[in-house]
């Protein structure tokens, strides 16, 4: 063997490893700080932002893109005069978030602060102003932590950094456990693969924990130091929470079938209880992410664990390769082992091409997202970077298949090498990833934003109501009906009737089914053929005696 084709020496090894967990580490700490970062988008609310009513309202409604959970304490509506004036605790429905407001509040300027759950965990906070009356001086809440969308600058690393550990973990974990069950030489001894193993499942579970403390400080708002037992109970008892509670608990039962195995003493039923095992495991990561909140949840959740699954096989083989095999097997063995590692690799890539691709498409959005979004700019240098990978994995497939690997072992490692050095950075930007706001809810936070849908008040002798719709553009439109007494208090209605018509170009007036949520809340959907000014006339039946017919004048771009 040539100068050229010798063995690649140890100390060369070790700075790939050093060089790779440095890069690993500034794409990390570099990457945007997304634990402020939401993932659900504040649709709609009632009184919409800015406006000023006629009356004082009996109750707040916020309407988020998803489904949320409530932060106990950490929505409140704050009068002109410094005091709060929401009562009790905000139910939820959801994505809609009711708050009741005491009666009778003082005219002036009001402020809603809130800080909800988004359904991938993380927290979505904010405020805004609406009038009663006048505007007048905003009001300030005093009280501390109330919906600060900061998060404590320790959090912003130590999240990013768990999550990370926890990836690092199943790559040491999963890939090598295959290896040693089905591919690794009787002669070989098992102690070093034994302790790398070992490592993955202390990673994964030091991981796990880290993340449970974490969450609390970082749902609520507080400092790590400032968590109560209050707060651990509240995320253990989210779905967040319940998924790596799940995960330590499998992990407790993987240790048990793992001794045998790293003994090289398993059984077939052992074996098949461990694969069991894994895919309930690696299912835990996407139900404590981003997977649960996107359009199509039961999608995400399969495609993100065989993402996970397939990166897990095809690094932890990797890294066998380049630290044991490639370094103690002999040519017969490599012989025998490197084609059938490389059909695996083959698959384990394109199961994480098909599955990567197919949950960058739900979570992107549109095309546009790819180049306008933080999320869509680092799915590109996740790909750009991949692509340099497979074309790595592909040449080495090649000697492979030329059998040139097994005689010359070094040439491989060195390929393995560059390999694992440039994945290690793609496993770092997807631990980004999964704490950046995804890209089609950038976008929709950029629209809520700039598009508030229409709001207008109509007055009857007997009632107001408040008139939302949504997004008052041809197509179809969401509509949202609050009633209230003349003096602001929530207006119970027994029967809403609804009509749409455009009389200008004789578009006769059209019914609106309704479906009444709330006793003064209804909400229904209409579809607009045209543009125009388009009349929206409204019966409310108070009691058997008491109705009257208001209508407002939808303007439809």
């Amino acid at each position: 063997m040539t100068a050229m084709h010798a063995p690649l020496p140890r100390r060369t090894a070790r700075a790939l490893a050093l060089v790779g967990l440095a890069l690993c580490a500034f794409a990390v700490l570099a990457g945007p700080a997304a634990p402020a970062s939401a993932h659900a988008v504040l649709a709609s609310s009632a009184p919409v932002a800015d406006a000023v009513v006629p009356s004082a309202p009996g109750e707040v409604v916020l309407r988020f893109s998803e489904a949320v959970r409530l932060v106990p304490g950490k929505i409140r509506v704050i009068g002109p005069d410094g005091k709060r004036v929401d009562v009790g605790e905000p139910s939820v429905s959801g994505g809609t978030v009711t708050v009741t407001l005491r009666p009778g509040g003082p005219r002036g300027t009001y402020l809603v602060s809130y800080r909800v759950i988004s359904a991938d965990s993380h927290p979505v906070a904010g405020g805004y102003t609406y009038s009663v009356g006048a505007p007048s001086t905003a009001p300030v809440d005093t009280e501390a932590g109330s919906a600060d969308a900061e998060v404590d600058p320790f959090l912003k690393v130590a999240i990013p950094v768990a999550k990370y550990v926890g990836y690092a973990g199943l790559v040491f974990l999963v890939g090598p456990v295959l290896v040693l069950a089905l591919l690794w030489p009787g002669r070989l001894s098992r102690r070093g693969p034994a302790r790398l193993v070992w490592t993955g499942l202390g990673l994964v579970a030091l991981s796990t924990v880290a993340g449970l403390l974490l969450q609390a400080p970082y749902t609520t708002g507080a400092a790590l130091s400032d968590i109560t037992g209050a707060d651990l109970r509240q995320v253990f008892g989210s779905q967040f929470g319940t998924a790596h509670l799940i995960r330590l608990v499998v992990l407790a039962g993987a240790a048990l079938l793992l001794v045998p195995l790293l003994r090289g003493a398993s059984g077939t039923a052992d074996r098949v209880l461990l694969l069991v095992l894994g895919v309930v495991a690696i299912g835990t990561w996407p139900m404590a992410g981003h997977p649960v909140g996107s359009p199509v949840p039961a999608v995400s959740v399969v495609v993100d664990s065989v993402h996970l699954a397939s990166m897990a096989v095809w690094l932890g083989g990797l890294v066998m390769l380049i630290a044991f095999l490639l370094r103690q097997a002999d040519d017969r063995e490599l012989g025998a082992i490197l084609p059938v590692w490389s059909r695996w690799a083959a698959l384990a890539v394109a199961a994480l091409v098909l599955a990567g691709t197919t949950q960058a498409l739900i979570e992107v959005g549109t095309v546009g997202a790819l180049f306008s979004t933080a999320y869509g700019r680092l799915i590109l240098a996740k790909v750009g970077l991949f692509t340099v990978v497979i074309a790595a994995a592909a040449f080495s497939r090649r000697l492979v298949q030329r059998q040139v690997a097994a005689e010359q072992p070094g040439r491989l490692r060195r390929v393995v090498g560059v390999e694992l050095a440039i994945t290690a950075v793609v496993l770092a930007l997807a631990t980004v990833l999964v704490q950046t706001t995804p890209g089609r809810t950038a976008e929709a936070t950029a629209t809520a934003q700039t598009d508030l849908p229409f709001s207008a008040t109509a007055t009857s002798d007997i009632y107001s109501v408040q008139v939302d719709v949504d997004p008052a553009e041809v197509g179809r439109n969401d509509l949202h009906l609050f009633a209230y007494t003349p003096d602001g208090r929530p207006q119970p209605v027994v029967e809403w009737q609804a009509r749409v018509a455009l009389p200008a170009a004789g578009v006769e007036p059209i019914d609106v089914p309704l479906l009444k949520l709330t006793d003064n809340h209804a909400t229904g959907q209409f579809t607009v053929p045209t543009a125009g000014d388009w009349e929206l006339r409204l019966t409310l039946r108070l009691s058997e005696i008491d109705q009257a017919t208001v209508s407002v004048t939808v303007p439809v771009d």
